[in-house]
């Protein structure tokens, strides 16, 4: 939303955010330019703005009563940001002119889930916006890139995680102790208690480094800096999965894991196998992922240039942000014609 917001074309759009209470996103967004209306009733702000088009991200599924304030306001357009691909059979969904799918993963489960074709003009794909241009130049292509550094990033959520996050740690621990390995470090942010313990259990505090969580691009991209590669394990999936894209685009690799079943799988849209990235199926795989790319610097470099440039040519934030604009001028182009 952030990224929408400050990268929209303010010649054609003036644009403001709604949130029910403050955050450090508000003060971003304020340096930006971007109007915050915070706390306030949200029919009355609706009523204040008069906006042509409003635009909400929530999971998809039916949240009863959230809508019925744009009913009221009258808004000519309302567009969704469906971050799950959740389907919302409700009455209230009927104003939602278009549902916007994070990747074509969610899209087609939403397909295959609910026999429901996800096509124009209800449904379209538009992957989040990443600032590829910020991260190409605070993480340049020429950077010397830590050899024996790798690293995770999540909010603390258990939700965020999985065991194939650590359990490859004592089997990489081996070749260290065998002399087959150089020492190496592994910089988590957003570490949660069990992850933790894992690592006091098995005596591995000098491998692992827990660090604070981080917010602004800027800071992602000292962390980017600061490791070799990504390690991405998270048994809830990605419907997205922003973290690997802004990894890519700071030009790393990724080494990741399928989901089972229906559950978010969208980080193999993200990560080619062996040329973006690595993906692994078990903790044993894990291993053998992160010690290639320890021990083949130039191939992890090749990966991770090839990320940069699918993340660049997918996620970039301008480009994003324009076709946002191009949907939101079609539909109330649709609208007036009605």
């Amino acid at each position: 939303m952030q990224s929408f917001a400050v990268n929209l074309d303010e010649t054609q759009f003036n644009t403001a955010v709604y949130s029910s209470s403050d955050g450090p996103r508000g003060k971003i967004l304020r340096e930006h330019g971007v109007a915050t209306f915070i706390g306030t009733d949200l029919f009355s702000v609706l009523l204040k703005f008069r906006p042509d088009v409003v635009h909400i991200h929530r999971a998809g599924w039916t949240e009863p009563g959230s809508l019925r304030p744009f009913k009221l306001a009258e808004i000519p357009v309302l567009v969704e940001t469906n971050v799950f691909g959740h389907h919302d059979p409700s009455p209230e969904a009927g104003l939602i002119d278009r549902h916007l799918f994070v990747s074509q993963f969610c899209a087609e489960r939403f397909e295959i889930v609910n026999s429901i074709p996800a096509i124009k003009p209800k449904y379209s794909v538009l992957y989040n916006p990443v600032d590829t241009d910020f991260f190409a130049a605070h993480c340049p292509a020429d950077r010397e890139i830590p050899q024996n550094s790798f690293g995770r990033i999540s909010r603390a959520d258990k939700g965020k995680w999985s065991d194939l996050a650590l359990n490859f740690l004592p089997l990489i621990e081996k070749q260290v102790e065998r002399g087959k390995l150089h020492p190496f470090l592994y910089n988590i942010i957003g570490g949660i208690p069990e992850a933790e313990q894992f690592v006091a259990d098995n005596g591995l505090q000098k491998y692992v480094n827990f660090l604070p969580p981080v917010l602004t691009d800027a800071e992602i991209a000292d962390f980017l800096n600061s490791i070799g590669f990504l390690v991405h394990a998270n048994d809830t999936g990605e419907s997205f999965g922003l973290v690997i894209a802004e990894a890519m685009a700071a030009g790393l690799p990724v080494i990741t894991h399928p989901s089972k079943d229906l559950r978010d799988n969208a980080q193999l849209e993200l990560v080619d196998h062996g040329e973006t990235g690595i993906i692994a199926n078990d903790a044993y795989e894990f291993a053998q992922a992160v010690i290639f790319l320890l021990t083949h610097p130039h191939k992890a470099r090749e990966m991770g240039e090839r990320g940069r440039a699918k993340a660049a040519k997918l996620f970039r934030a301008q480009d994003i942000a324009e076709k946002l604009g191009s949907i939101y001028v079609e539909l109330l182009k649709m609208k007036t014609k009605l």
